[in-house]
């Protein structure tokens, strides 16, 4: 499984600790270092469920610098959310864990991680 984190996020953190304990096997991501393009963005997306704005921090200094909570959340404007958070990755919800089933969760939650490691166990 691989975790998207942000070190000085405390909620990377906690996530970290609690797969340490646990003894998963993960590799780390520093997304604002290496940055995820749009078509990882994109297969991210699609193993979450989710859309872009779902996984977006709209309180970020950059989303504002966007206007982003005035964009419209539809299928025309997804391709311009996906390349927002490629290029302003610190819009990015975190952390992110992709398991090793092809599932993937925001895991801001000890239950989120947990959940997160029953399908890295599979």
């Amino acid at each position: 499984m691989e975790i998207w984190i942000n070190p000085a996020c405390s909620k990377c953190r906690s996530a970290l600790s609690l797969l340490d304990a646990e003894g998963a096997e993960y590799t780390v991501r520093r997304y604002l270092e290496d940055v995820p393009s749009a078509e990882e963005i994109r297969a991210v997306l699609e193993r979450l469920e989710l859309e872009p704005w779902d996984i977006t921090r709209t309180q970020e200094a950059d989303a504002k610098e966007l206007g982003l909570k005035e964009w419209a959340k539809d299928a025309s404007t997804r391709e311009r959310w996906i390349t927002a958070l490629a290029e302003h990755p610190r819009l990015i919800q975190r952390p992110i864990i992709t398991a090793d089933d092809g599932t993937a969760l925001v895991a801001r939650t000890e239950e989120a991680v947990r959940e997160a490691l029953s399908h890295g166990r599979s």
